[in-house]
């Protein structure tokens, strides 16, 4: 920490640290400066000597000027209640006691005097395993086993499998070649202590202690979300907390029967997915709130899509019960469409009928998680260094890097060296949810840190380590592994599904949209029976209208394909595509969506042709011509539109016709082709369906070398 933290801990002007400061011979006057943990010590000892502290109700109006200059900055940067803007002063009512400084204090002395070592979270080498990484020959297997080539070509004859020295095995050959020399297979990637996201750690039985569950609420715009956080927070403040301290940062927990649960606000399910997109599941039970007067919404069956992706548990929350226009029985049919059938109608999904009002049923949905958590058998390691993820991070002018993390594994304490993402720092200060300085904090808590050389991004990984020069080298290698894969990123695509397969992929899962319910059923009717060598299609959404950003998030998150049938996504929606590299396959015939995909997973696709966008333009005014009928007087928005082009006619998302340009005009001349900017009327092979504002896309079709 500086010593302007410092200061604001003890309660004591930074003149007065710095004063202190300099008759231990530690003169500076930067305020920003870094103390040492040997100084912090020294500190602590020369104000506690002279018993100077100054307890909350003897504060006089001068003193508590000078901290609240100290103060100022921290103050701004976390928004805290407590500081009145008119008067600059903080407010004696939430100062720090003596009690609360002291214990704090004292505690960080503990730490740093007599900091002990906690378990390594790096794997030592272990003979008996084997290591499998992409392309792995039968001479890389012999060399991890510590036997001859013709062992293992031996072996695997014996298994009906005829091989060479150089021959390619798969994870799956590998596993069971590794049973018959008394060893195990773990892949490359879960024993790269750098690659967090794949990281395997292994906890001894006798280490793990229950941990609190972690809560995610989801739903629909306007349905209660906020106003049960709300309630659960002020709930949960009012028993433990006198004069209530607002929530500091993004999650925060409540106790229910002695035991806690932590709660995060997301700001909504996609925020929850592209958090899951990097690696970060850090939700063991999710919460769909309903609301009984309005039932389940787009936004609410989007929701239950990415619940169930993130393969979590959900209870479902109805409620406003208490308003007099509330229809339980209708949102229970709206669940029932949704695929989540209620215990009460014969299913598996628990709902609880709330209102965040007046705390009905709250106290029962509470009693529910834990029931869930229970069943789960949530555990955690407290005596590792920490990991887990972050739920939240920005940049402060005075503080800067500021970062909320939940610690999923471990124990995280002041002055840790850190690695979060590709930044590198130590733990200068470290807060709970509700703002106070800690010197630790152990699994499912939340907490709000700074020390970080740069800003993370929600959903990256952090690991604690033993010292900052592992973390420092960790940080670089992360770095660099980071611009590759910026360079080389790709998701799922039909390409690599018989290789995937080979790999051991048994499930592929796949985004459906179309353009009207009738198809949906029977595309997803038809996706679904196929099974290639065991291998079974999982559809995770299935909807109804234009490709969405939230559909590329799943599908990003998901590892999935996006099938759209007549239906398209905007410029903006196909570019985050490109840049998530989320496939996107569009069909217009069912029969090829089918024929298609049990190709590449047979591996046996024909010629690819990909489109390659030539010309927009928007229909701005309809002609009608008694010879020639509609007319479409179109503005040419991007590209170059050509006569005889393949076109497609979108309206909301939807594609209403797919052909080819028949005419084209440029004022009353036929015209070859129309620039960008330009106005000009035209007409498409046996179409006279147009509206104005309807868009048309232009586009060629080129064969791709597989």
């Amino acid at each position: 920490m500086n010593i302007q933290d410092y200061a604001l801990d003890i309660g004591k002007s930074v003149d007065d640290v710095l004063a202190k400061m300099a008759t231990l011979k530690l003169i500076t006057t930067d305020p920003n400066r870094l103390l040492s943990d040997d100084e912090v010590i020294l500190l602590d000892n020369a104000f506690q000597d002279e018993e100077d502290y100054v307890p909350s109700e003897d504060v006089n109006d001068e003193i508590v000027e000078d901290i609240a200059l100290s103060m100022k900055a921290e103050e701004i940067a976390y928004g805290n209640s407590s500081y009145n803007k008119e008067s600059k002063k903080p407010s004696k009512k939430t100062k720090p006691t003596k009690g609360s400084n002291t214990k704090f204090r004292e505690e960080r002395k503990k730490l740093y005097k007599h900091r002990e070592k906690l378990q390594s979270n790096e794997t030592l080498k272990d003979d008996s395993v084997i290591l499998y990484k992409e392309g792995m020959t039968v001479g890389d297997v012999a060399n991890c086993a510590n036997v001859s080539p013709s062992e293992v070509i031996k072996k695997l004859m014996g298994l009906g499998i005829l091989a060479t020295v150089n021959k390619t095995l798969s994870f799956d050959d590998v596993e069971v070649l590794a049973l018959e020399f008394n060893k195990t297979v773990k892949k490359e990637e879960t024993q790269d202590i750098s690659n967090f996201e794949n990281y395997e750690l292994v906890d001894s039985e006798d280490d793990l202690v229950e941990r609190p569950p972690v809560v995610t609420i989801m739903g629909h715009v306007d349905h209660g979300k906020t106003t049960l956080l709300d309630y659960l927070r002020k709930s949960s403040v009012a028993s433990g907390e006198a004069g209530g301290i607002t929530q500091a940062i993004g999650a925060y927990q409540v106790k229910c029967k002695g035991k806690d649960i932590t709660f995060i606000d997301t700001p909504g399910h996609e925020a929850f997915t592209e958090m899951r997109a990097r690696g970060a599941s850090v939700t063991d039970i999710v919460i769909i709130i309903v609301a009984a007067d309005d039932g389940v919404k787009p936004q609410t069956k989007e929701a239950i899509d990415h619940a169930k992706a993130a393969k979590v548990p959900i209870i479902v929350a109805i409620n406003k019960i208490d308003k007099p226009e509330a229809n339980i029985d209708r949102v229970m049919t709206g669940l029932v469409d949704a695929g989540l059938t209620p215990e009460e109608w014969g299913g598996d999904t628990l709902v609880n009928k709330i209102s965040a009002v007046t705390g009905e049923g709250v106290e029962d949905l509470l009693e529910n998680i834990l029931l869930i958590a229970e069943m789960q058998e949530l555990k955690a390691n407290p005596k590792r260094y920490a990991t887990g993820a972050v739920l939240e991070s920005q940049m402060d002018k005075h503080m800067g890097s500021v970062v909320t993390l939940l610690i999923q594994n471990g124990t995280l304490r002041l002055g840790d060296p850190i690695v979060v993402g590709t930044s590198f720092g130590k733990v200068r200060t470290l807060k709970n949810d509700l703002g106070q300085n800690i010197v630790s904090a152990t699994p499912s808590m939340p907490v709000e840190i700074t020390g970080l050389s740069e800003t993370p991004k929600a959903g990256d990984k952090f690991m604690a380590f033993e010292t900052e020069k592992q973390a420092k080298s960790i940080a670089e290698e992360r770095s660099l592994r980071a611009k590759e894969a910026d360079t080389n990123r790709t998701g799922m695509t039909l390409d690599d599904l018989f290789g995937q397969i080979n790999e051991g992929l048994k499930e592929i899962n796949i985004v459906l949209k179309t353009d009207v319910t009738g198809s949906l059923e029977a595309v997803r009717q038809s996706l679904e029976k196929i099974d290639v060598e065991g291998v079974k299609v999982n559809i995770i959404r299935a909807s109804v209208g234009a490709i969405t950003e939230s559909d590329i998030v799943l599908a990003q998150a998901s590892n999935a394909i996006i099938i759209g049938f007549n239906v398209r996504g905007s410029g903006k929606v196909m570019d985050l595509a490109k840049e998530y590299g989320v496939s996107i396959r569009t069909y217009d015939i069912i029969y090829k969506v089918v024929e298609e995909m049990e190709a590449a997973m047979k591996g046996m696709l024909e010629p690819e042709y990909e489109e390659v966008i030539t010309g927009n333009l928007e229909i701005r005014q309809i002609f009608k011509f008694s010879k020639v009928g509609l007319i479409a007087g179109c503005h040419v928005t991007n590209g170059t539109i050509k006569m005889g082009e393949n076109a497609r006619l979108i309206r909301d998302g939807i594609v209403v016709y797919q052909g080819k340009i028949k005419s084209l005009q440029r004022g009353k001349d036929n015209a070859k082709e129309v620039g960008k900017g330009m106005d000009c009327g035209l007409t498409l092979e046996n179409c006279q369906d147009y509206k104005e504002n309807d868009q048309i896309e232009v586009y060629d079709l080129v064969e791709v070398k597989r």
